[in-house]
């Protein structure tokens, strides 16, 4: 399942980039944006394929683009001897993100922000027709294409035994690459049914059988009344049973 680990690898390290390494860059004109626009398209371009070489099995899978913004052009910056780029506190390089750009040495200290997109591309699945809300996928409503990873903060399903068999949660249109979001496990019960219980702990396990408050599939969590009136949580196995921790 290496591929679908591939998009948390890959903002770890595109994170690291900005948050361990700071070059120093030698700005003679700092005062024309475009200057800095431009050093830092490079600065970042580098910067991915370094730590793409450094991670072969991601820089293999996905392909990145690098998109830079442009500067306020009312902005009139003092001349730089060395700025310097960082990550803001709470922003990662992955889709529509920002970069810092600070000068570390020159007559006037000042802070920017430089408005970057990060594109990974890579293999996925897209969907060659509608989806009905609660419809089954099966194996022949998506095909593989290569899809931007990052054009959404939700993971990609890129391999098919974790999205055949599941249902839609929502209306999906043709041409949609499908994401966790989208996709839920199908009902094993109904709210309102009567479920087995199994709770394991110190090595040995007890079971009963509660009602189901909401309606579960494999993974999900709910909760359960027990005959006592207790409630309880746990999570739904393949066979539709509730496993639970004491």
């Amino acid at each position: 399942m290496l591929i679908s680990l591939l998009a948390t690898q890959v903002r770890r390290w595109l994170c690291w980039a900005c948050v361990g390494y700071a070059a120093a860059l030698p700005l003679a004109h700092a005062q024309a944006p475009g200057n800095i626009e431009e050093t830092m398209r490079q600065w970042i371009e580098q910067t991915l394929q370094r730590n793409g070489q450094a991670s072969t099995g991601v820089a293999a899978a996905l392909r990145m683009e690098v998109e830079v913004g442009q500067l306020d052009p009312r902005l009139r910056l003092a001349p730089c001897e060395r700025i310097e780029p960082y990550l803001p506190t709470g922003t990662r390089l992955w889709g529509r993100s920002r970069l810092g750009l600070r000068c570390a040495v020159g007559p006037s200290r000042w802070n920017v922000f430089l408005p970057i997109t990060i594109k990974a591309y890579g293999p996925a699945w897209v969907l060659t027709g509608p989806v009905a809300m609660g419809a089954t996928l099966s194996a022949t409503d998506a095909m593989p294409s290569e899809v931007d990873w990052a054009a959404a903060a939700d993971s990609v399903l890129a391999e098919p035994d974790q999205w055949v068999g599941k249902v839609a949660a929502r209306s999906l249109g043709a041409g949609q690459a499908l994401r966790q979001s989208m996709l839920r496990a199908p009902r094993l019960f109904q709210a309102g049914a009567q479920v087995r219980v199994v709770s394991q702990g110190g090595g040995f396990a007890i079971s009963g059988s509660g009602q189901a408050m909401t309606p579960g599939g494999a993974g999900d969590s709910v909760r359960v009344r027990m005959p006592n009136g207790k409630i309880i949580t746990g999570t739904v196995n393949a066979e539709g049973m509730v496993e639970t921790q004491f």
